[in-house]
């Protein structure tokens, strides 16, 4: 009888179906991933943003070019000599050409130009943080969608193997019918069995085939795909409270949260540097040239070199940068809030997540005794009823306790398994 039910506890699928492991399940995921490509996106413009330039610490070099033709009507009259002479002209052209290039380099502001080159630096790290975060969401979101998979295929095993107790049962009273030892009555009661747990098995196929398709959900693969996972839960090494909560700080979500005060902070820096003065020197080189056909001056031409230096002092603005700083102080003290809030929020977090881990592991050890005790019982129980010696309500009996004892088992496995999860993601120990 156990060589009967651990050949029906196999779960077959079709011969096209691909296999997928958990390993290539995240690996599809991190790669097709929406959320993933955004903020890959989001730590790619931030990595271009991060420089000196946009800093304002780099010369910033223009060119500059005219060109001005026109045609003016002229009456002018001007001292020659010892007589007036006069110029009239009707649309006489004219044209007027100038070009330059102009370098202005900031030399001081308030070290404004330092702070926003660390805000810079501070938002490229903190996108990848938060890069690293949702890697870590994706992680977790497949290995809870596929061990869902497992979990409801082992509950289609448990209708299998009650199955296969159900038609022996069957076969066994029909035989005995056949030698007037059995009535009527029992050989219906045991077909009605046989029919609700193959409906049951029906019913358990769609559940499965829904859980894998809410796994190719998550790895933005089609939905009509066909998969194979077969796979068992399995918890890993027993895990410290006092670890995690330590661990907690590497968090990605709770650094990136550290990381935006200290923006906060360095835009304090930047809009306090508007209230200080501004030095700059600048140098360019310029050419001009005016040629007119009528008039007192027929041809101007000027170019050369240039340079000087600017200072700009802010004088009063109606306290607008003294508000604007202000403003600042209080976006970093909600920022602050916020990371305490948040840090509060995952040490709770962990806290529940551990009394749900150790606690079901405890259960999950005995109920794994209780499997064993049940399997020995329906074999036993079945070998009594083939000799007559337990009836048909004791083998329904054992047969019930075997179904409800190994839905608690897989149960406990799976929620096990994902208090698992999330104590590691939490913890930023996520790995396949």
């Amino acid at each position: 009888m156990k060589k009967i039910i651990a050949v029906l506890l196999l779960f077959t699928f079709k011969a096209h179906a691909q296999k997928l492991t958990l390993e290539e399940a995240i690996n599809i995921a991190l790669k097709n991933s929406f959320d993933i490509q955004l903020a890959k996106n989001n730590v790619a413009v931030n990595d271009a943003l991060n420089s000196y330039g946009v800093a304002g610490g780099l010369p910033v070099v223009t060119g500059t070019a005219s060109d001005l033709e026109q045609l003016s009507s002229l009456n002018q009259r001007f001292v020659g000599g010892d007589t007036a002479r006069t110029v009239k002209a009707n649309a006489a052209p004219s044209n007027s050409l100038n070009v330059g290039v102009n370098a202005n380099f900031v030399l001081y502001n308030g070290m404004r130009i330092v702070s926003t080159k660390k805000r810079l630096e501070q938002l490229e790290s903190q996108s990848e943080q938060l890069l690293n975060a949702q890697v870590q969401i994706a992680i977790a979101n497949v290995m809870s969608k596929y061990y869902d998979i497992v979990r409801q295929q082992e509950y289609s095993q448990t209708i299998d193997s009650s199955i296969a107790i159900s038609k022996l049962r069957l076969e066994i009273l029909q035989t005995r019918m056949d030698v007037g030892l059995a009535n009527n009555a029992d050989v219906f009661q045991a077909q009605i069995d046989l029919n609700t747990l193959l409906q049951a098995k029906e019913s358990q196929e769609l559940t499965v085939s829904i859980a894998k398709t809410e796994l190719l959900r998550v790895l933005t693969l089609k939905a009509d795909s066909t998969i194979n996972v077969d796979d068992s839960i399995k918890v890993g090494e027993l895990m410290k409270l006092e670890a995690i909560l330590d661990n907690l700080s590497t968090n990605p979500d709770i650094i990136a949260a550290n990381q935006q005060i200290e923006i906060n902070e360095l835009i304090e820096r930047e809009t306090a540097a508007l209230r200080y003065p501004t030095l700059s020197v600048n140098a360019g080189y310029t050419y001009g040239r005016t040629q007119n056909a009528a008039g007192q001056l027929l041809l101007n031409q000027r170019y050369g070199p240039q340079a000087g230096i600017n200072l700009s002092i802010p004088i009063y603005n109606g306290n607008a940068f003294k508000r604007q700083q202000r403003v600042a102080e209080i976006n970093t003290q909600s920022a602050t809030v916020q990371k305490d809030a948040l840090v509060n929020d995952y040490v709770n977090s962990a806290v529940k997540q551990y009394q749900t881990y150790i606690t079901t592991l405890q259960q999950l050890e005995k109920e794994e005794e209780n499997y064993r005790i049940t399997q020995a019982l329906i074999d036993l129980v079945l070998k009594r009823f083939e000799l007559r010696v337990a009836t048909i309500l004791e083998l329904r009996e054992a047969q019930q306790s075997f179904e409800e004892t190994s839905y608690r088992l897989t149960n406990l496995r799976f929620a096990a398994k994902s208090a698992e999860i999330e104590l590691k993601r939490l913890s930023n120990k996520l790995s396949f």
